[in-house]
Order: C-alpha cells, then structure tokens, then sequence
C-alpha cells in the first residue's frame, strides 16, 4: 500500500500543472480579496480597532477550508487517469489486492491534501503578518494543524467518493470546474453568509467543510476579535460571528466547536464507507 501510495504522489507532484492549478483558488481567493473584496467586506468595520486584522484573518480561514477541497480534487484526479487509460485494468489483473489499491489511493489523496494546506497556511500567516497583522499563537497554530488534518480527511473522502463515478478525464473536468466555481460561494467567502437569503444559508450550514471554515475562523480570529470586540457586549459579538460565518446558527440555538467537529467526523466517516465501497466493488461486465 506504502508503496502504491509514494507512486500516486509522485504522479501528482511530477505534473507541475496539477500542483499548481489544485493551489489556484488560493491564488483566486487572495487576489479578489486584494483587489475589491477586502474593502467591500472593511465597510462596516472602518474605525474598528485591528478591522484589518480581524477580515484578513476571516478571509484566510475561509481559504484553508477552500485548499482542503481543491488541493484532494487534484489528488483524487490519479484515479480518472488510471481508469481513463486502463491502467486500472491492469492493476486487478495483478497479484495487488483491491484493498492496497483503495487505500493507496486515500492515502496519497490524503497526503497531498495536508502538504498542500501546510503551504497554504504559510501564505495565509505571510499576508496577514505583511498586512499588519501578527502571526498565530503556539496554541492555536496547533489547533489549525489538527483542524487541516481534519478538514483534509473529510474533503479526502467526499473526493473520493466523488471520482468513483467518474471514467473520463473529461466528466472528471467538468465536475472539478463547476465545484471549484462554487466553493467560494458554498464556504460563506465572496459574500458574508448574514447577507445571503436564508435557503443559501441553509445549504451553506449542511455543506460539511463549510463547518471546517467556522472551526478555522474560530481559531484564526480569536486573537483579532478579541482585541476589535474589547468591553463590546456578548450580544454584538454574538450578531458579528452569525453573520460572518463564524459561529452557524440553526433554530434558536449556535453550533458548538465540539458539535462542527463532530458533523466533519461524522461526513468522514459517511463518504469513506460509501467511497470504498464504490471502489471495492468489482466492475460489472
């Protein structure tokens, strides 16, 4: 399987293409934000003490969710090719097993989607640092190293899942282009998810990485927010995460860390039985 794997990740990284197109809605994300985004979303914030700091850093926990779903896509993409070029054939007409092949495949989309975000997470604390923010506490830096592995284990198995229906690398292409287009949206980052009607903001909440966003503007925004929301009251504080995707609200009550944690847990687990499954069973003829 280890040895599967090492094959499956240097497929990826030796397509220079690839590597850089799975990084391009980091790229997209950083350069909307900078050219109309960012002020757009600094409107209401003019005057507040660290505003800057505190929207640089909601829009870089937004782009950390946004590279765990694009950085896996790109992985998962080996097992179109393999398929489209028979390579496949070949491989269960070998002594390797199924399961080896399964979980090399996973295991290198895994892989790639943690190394990928690592890279992110550096470009996401240079800008905010060059814009005058400060890095990440010791602590917390922590928490988004657990939160990538996490977010990149569901995104993996949602992935893979995915490229289970998919024999062409043109099918494969479409689906990539039309889900890369709509991340953005489905994360809550071009538009504040309080100012979208409230179906979006329902799928927005069912949408399982959009709830490793919040979980990663939990952490990123912790240190700016509670500089800008010095002696505010819990109520503005409150309004502030509801509308900017911090905290989800369902009903009357907000989701916990512990309860977006377990919805990723929970999905991870979902789409990995019914990934594997899809994969394990043999091909009809």
């Amino acid at each position: 399987m280890t040895t599967f794997a090492m094959r499956n990740l240097k497929l990826f990284f030796r397509d220079r293409a690839a590597v850089f197109f799975s990084l391009l809605a980091v790229f997209v994300i950083i350069g909307l934000y900078v050219l109309f985004l960012g002020d757009m979303v600094m409107g209401d914030l003019e005057g507040v003490s660290g505003g800057r700091f505190l929207m640089d850093s909601w829009i870089m926990a937004g782009l950390m969710a946004v590279t765990s779903v694009t950085t896996t896509m790109g992985a998962v993409g080996v097992v179109v090719d393999d398929k489209a070029k028979g390579i496949t054939k070949d491989f269960h007409t070998s002594p390797l097993k199924r399961t080896t092949l399964v979980g090399g495949y996973l295991v290198s989309t895994i892989v790639v989607g943690m190394i990928m975000s690592v890279v992110a997470l550096v470009l996401a604390e240079l800008y905010i640092v060059g814009s005058g923010g400060e890095f990440l506490p010791w602590g917390n830096l922590l928490k988004v190293l657990g939160l990538i592995f996490l977010s990149t284990m569901t995104s993996g198995s949602m992935m893979f899942l995915m490229v289970s229906f998919f024999n062409t690398q043109n099918a494969f292409g479409v689906a990539s282009t039309v889900l890369g287009t709509l991340i953005g949206f489905l994360m809550g980052i071009y538009v504040p998810i309080g100012v979208l009607p409230s179906s979006v903001q329902t799928v927005i909440k069912i949408f399982p990485i959009s709830h490793a966003a919040a979980l990663f503007r939990q952490v990123f925004m912790e240190v700016p927010m509670a500089s800008s929301f010095a002696g505010a009251p819990p109520e503005m504080v409150e309004g502030f995460q509801t509308a900017v995707g911090v905290i989800y609200q369902i009903g009357d009550g907000t989701v916990s860390f512990l309860g977006s944690m377990m919805f990723l847990v929970a999905t991870t687990v979902l789409f990995f039985g019914l990934g594997v499954w899809r994969m394990l069973v043999p091909p009809k003829r």
